[in-house]
């Protein structure tokens, strides 16, 4: 314990105040869309990232990745998203192993009835408090922190079983 280099008073202060807003902001998000569009948040990442690839689909590694989820977690979503229609799982051409994840025209419909309420609330609570200097600062500090944890992150999606299978 002799190394451990502890946060100073003024460290502290930063740290707690970006755990504050991360996590207030992400549970404010998660809460508007639950009450708006009758889904969580993830639920409408998945969406969202399935609506912006080719095709309106991904392998579900690369849905895992894209949507900043867990395999086990993605999987589980992916099957409540099923349930209401609004994705489809195929087994991926000319790979009997792997599968697809694709964005029916039903997700399609609840992703752009959910998107204005979720569009307006990260504006009214993140935009809309930043000035444009701040806007900045915060672009290149969520950079520096993903490419900070990028090798981890890397390492501990190696670890997780396939969500292909």
């Amino acid at each position: 314990m002799d190394d451990v280099r502890w946060l100073s008073a003024d460290e502290q202060d930063i740290w707690r105040a970006y755990l504050s807003a991360s996590v207030t902001l992400a549970a404010h998000l998660d809460r508007q869309m639950r009450q708006e569009a009758g889904m969580p948040m993830a639920y409408y990442e998945i969406l969202v990232r399935l609506s912006e690839a080719p095709h309106r689909r991904l392998r579900m590694s690369e849905l895992a990745d894209a949507s900043l989820s867990s395999r086990s977690r993605l999987s589980h979503a992916v099957a409540a998203l099923e349930r209401n229609g609004w994705v489809e799982r195929r087994p991926a051409d000319g790979d009997r192993r792997g599968w697809v994840c694709a964005l029916t025209s039903a997700g399609y419909e609840a992703l752009a009835a959910a998107a204005p309420g979720h569009v307006t609330t990260v504006r009214e609570h993140l935009f809309d408090v930043l000035t444009p200097e701040q806007l900045a600062a915060l672009r290149q500090i969520g950079q520096a922190i993903t490419a900070g944890l990028q090798p981890a992150c890397e390492a501990a999606r190696a670890e997780e079983p396939p969500c292909d299978e």
